[in-house]
């Protein structure tokens, strides 16, 4: 017969560390309960007393007694695998993420994007390499490695050829001469429409605009001058764009400027912006026009400002008609101006202006100055 299983003889140092962990606790389980095991074991109970001590089967019991006589007191952490052995080497797992991040067109499957059902089933047949992965296990082992199912994301080639030409004659008019740079854009479509935003409310109580099926009013577009010395907005709506409307903004920026100095315009190279007729005004009147790349609007310094522009006065509107709608489009605009960032600058340059008007002897309002 079989001699009962029980713990050796313990060392005092064994003795004292098991009796510590039983008296104070652990905040492991596994831990209290494993020393409680052995130290019962050591006082001489036999191993269904311990078992049924503890709550555990009898050969858990026996296991933990047999492990502390191989490594001892190191059984009380026991190393668990986690499961079963990896199936997919690190290899494997790499081929999987190559392949789910490769458009499926280009391995010759009938599809243009992989779904975790297809993709498992591709992995099970791929010549040359035979894995197999169940579709949740495939789908934690995407997220492991970062892999995630995102929306497509479209994006535009440069094909300007003259792209850093002109990028860097933009640079180089913003450096060199500020005060006298300015930039030209239209802003639109606006339509008559009550339209979504943003403001502060109550929680869960958000401001609300009524919502439109019909739109009788038809369309305008602001077309919107700035000037980069003085940080001033201002603007004109209209119902098309065109040559003769561009014209009309430059012509406005040209009187900004009425000493008769270069001035440069940034804008973009719309049709609309770049015919003969504006072409030959630009030279009579000493204007340089910078165009910027096709496909980099971005660098007309206009841009930044029609994003406040459309989230101060279109969004949360509803307006009856393009009449008030171009009359709160002002008034922003008067306000925006009248709190410019550069208050310095603008006096410096209202007293330059009021000087050269003063020596070809015209006032403000085009009057002859008194003699002195």
């Amino acid at each position: 017969m079989a001699e009962p299983v029980k713990v050796r003889r313990l060392t005092d140092q064994e003795g004292q560390r098991l009796q510590q962990i039983v008296r104070r606790g652990s905040t492991s389980s596994v831990r209290y309960r494993r020393a409680m095991m052995l130290l019962a074991s050591a006082g001489g109970n036999r191993v269904p007393v311990i078992a049924r001590l503890v709550a555990a089967d009898e050969d858990t019991v026996r296991d933990v007694i047999h492990r502390f006589h191989e490594i001892g007191l190191a059984c009380l952490d026991p190393q668990w695998a986690g499961g079963r052995p990896r199936q997919l080497s690190s290899e494997d797992e790499d081929f999987v993420v190559q392949t789910a991040t490769t458009c499926p067109a280009k391995l010759a499957q009938p599809f243009t994007r992989w779904s975790i059902r297809k993709l498992a089933a591709y992995l099970r047949r791929v010549h040359g390499r035979v894995i197999r992965i169940g579709r949740e296990s495939l789908r934690c082992l995407l997220a492991r490695h970062s892999i995630t199912f995102q929306r497509t994301k479209t994006w535009k080639e440069y094909t300007d050829p003259d792209r850093d030409a002109k990028l860097d004659r933009i640079e180089h008019v913003l450096d060199r001469f500020p005060d006298r740079v300015f930039a030209f854009d239209e802003f639109g479509p606006l339509g008559i429409r009550p339209t979504g935003g943003s403001g502060w409310a109550e929680q869960g109580r958000p401001a609300r605009v009524p919502a439109t099926y019909h739109r009788t009013h038809g369309v305008t577009y602001f077309h919107g001058c700035y000037s980069i010395g003085d940080d001033s907005l201002w603007g004109v709506n209209r119902r098309r764009k065109g040559a003769t409307n561009s014209l009309a903004a430059l012509r406005s920026i040209r009187t900004a400027r009425p000493d008769g100095a270069p001035i440069y315009v940034i804008m973009d190279n719309l049709s609309a912006h770049k015919g003969a007729k504006i072409r030959r005004w630009a030279w009579k009147n000493n204007v340089e026009l910078c165009f910027t790349p096709t496909n980099a609007s971005w660098a007309n310094p206009i841009e930044a400002h029609f994003g406040p522009l459309r989230q101060f006065t279109p969004a949360n509107s509803n307006h009856p008609n393009h009449t008030v709608q171009t009359r709160e489009l002002h008034r922003h605009l008067r306000r925006r101006n009248a709190n410019a960032r550069h208050p310095d600058l603008l006096a410096v340059q209202r007293r330059e202006r009021a000087r050269i008007r003063s020596e070809k002897g015209l006032c403000w309002g085009g009057r002859p100055l008194a003699a002195a």
